[in-house]
């Protein structure tokens, strides 16, 4: 039987497997098994990594978006191991993973290998710190649900400490001649999709902790947010009416950006720019950028670019391996006809979405001994939200060839969507529909930030 290995949970690792298991697995056990898929992942759960800016904001409770892996194999016919990924020896065809540890570094599970005969890496991304002083110590970044946990847990302290500390003389007297300074301030480092949307969601969220009566501070004027962005406009990915409009939205809630500043230097309460500016930050969140797991540039043999990313061919195929696939943020994928020649298929859920798809076929005529076909991306388009107040991108640059401005309402509606494409591919359109009903009843009955 042939054996099929998937390295990663994320959007396309854990929609591959699904649909894999539900086309090669036997899962009702009234049918014989085609194959043996087995996923892995470091984590016992999934949640959807565009998710994390909300669950930062505390707008989501991540508890009641998580999928465990088990109960998803169970139910689509393939396999979930736990733990990290160690290394692969191409010659055995095997991986090899780390022990599985408990709360108190017990050991749950030994390190052990596993065999394949076709191994898809779909270990996503990391926050890319750039070597930058100070970053990695004093700040967070948002790539786990504990990492976007914590920072809730510090912006709810922060506001409720803030209160009741008293300001300082010389901020009081300045208030005095100028505008009112912020009591506590979050620095956002990274304009892009992550720094925007979480930018956005703070400021609501500001809102309501003090509708909650967790702090009697101004929403807008005491509690500061600023963005800032090495290059010269937020969205650098995006169209630059995006941008303009992002920027707009954003100003009119009170977020300040601050662009063509590149972060020299991040210590605790302040950062440091390369111009010589320094900006205060109670909190500060790193959203500058990404690159592969370091685990990648490991492995045995296999390529890697300057991000870590693994160097496949169109058929997704790595450069030095026809067994080994590679797909997501974790591949450096060619983009023949893109925005520019000679560029890879951006690190977006949508391409991942599209490649796991186009694996599920392409592996298919694998089994069957046939030539596999090239991938080729299309981009319809990207969405940036502003949580409750807005939604702006551009739509469908893969379809008319070129980029329609949308926002507000249908934005945020398509937005939303996303998500709701994400749990139909895992879950199906019936029980999609049943999860949206199920989440608008638990919103009804939730407060609109988790408080605890």
């Amino acid at each position: 039987m042939h054996r099929f290995i998937i390295v990663g949970g994320g959007a396309g690792g854990l929609e591959l497997a699904t649909r894999l298991g539900d086309k090669f697995g036997s899962a009702d056990g009234k049918r014989a098994a085609r194959a043996q898929v087995t996923l892995i992942d470091r984590n016992s759960t999934h949640i959807w990594k565009p998710l994390l800016h909300e669950v930062a904001a505390g707008s989501m409770d991540p508890f009641s978006q998580e999928l465990p892996y088990a109960a998803q194999a169970r139910w689509h016919g393939f396999e979930f191991q736990q733990g990290d990924l160690l290394g692969v020896d191409r010659t055995a065809k095997r991986v090899t993973l780390g022990p599985l540890l408990d709360d108190e570094a017990g050991e749950l599970m030994p390190q052990r290998d596993l065999e394949y005969d076709t191994l898809i890496v779909a270990i996503g991304s990391t926050t890319a710190f750039f070597g930058v002083q100070g970053a990695q110590e004093n700040s967070l970044a948002l790539d786990t649900v504990d990492q976007a946990e914590l920072f809730r847990k510090r912006l709810i302290a922060a506001c409720i400490r803030a209160e009741y500390r008293a300001p300082e003389p010389e901020a009081a007297s300045a208030s005095d001649a100028g505008p009112r300074q912020p009591r506590i301030q979050v620095a956002i480092v990274g304009g892009g999709a992550t720094g925007v949307e979480l930018s956005a969601e703070l400021r609501n969220t500001a809102q309501v902790l003090h509708a909650y009566g967790l702090h009697k501070l101004d929403p807008k004027h005491d509690i500061g947010i600023v963005l800032i962005e090495a290059g010269p406009r937020i969205l650098p990915a995006l169209p630059e009416r995006v941008s303009t409009a992002t920027a707009d939205l954003l100003d009119k809630l009170g977020v300040s950006l601050m662009t063509s500043e590149t972060v020299a230097e991040v210590s605790r309460g302040s950062i440091r720019t390369a111009s010589g500016k320094t900006i205060a930050a109670d909190l500060t969140v790193w959203a500058a950028g990404i690159r592969a797991p370091g685990v990648l540039a490991k492995l045995d043999g296999l390529a890697t670019n300057r991000l870590g990313q693994l160097i496949v061919r169109r058929t997704l195929q790595t450069e030095t391996d026809d067994n080994i696939f590679a797909l997501g943020d974790c591949a450096a994928c060619p983009w023949p006809g893109g925005e520019k020649e000679g560029r890879n298929v951006p690190p977006r859920a949508q391409a991942a979405h599209q490649q796991a798809s186009f694996l599920l076929k392409s592996l298919e005529r694998r089994l069957e001994d046939k030539p596999l076909p090239d991938y080729t991306y299309r981009d319809f388009g990207s969405l940036v939200s502003l949580g409750h107040f807005s939604a702006v991108g551009s739509l469908m640059g893969g379809l008319i060839g070129g980029n329609m401005l949308i926002e507000g309402l249908f934005a945020r509606f398509m937005y939303q969507s996303l998500y709701r494409m994400h749990i139909a591919a895992l879950h199906g359109w019936a029980r999609m529909a049943l999860d949206t009903v199920a989440h608008w009843l638990r919103r009804s009955t939730a407060p609109r930030v988790k408080l605890h």
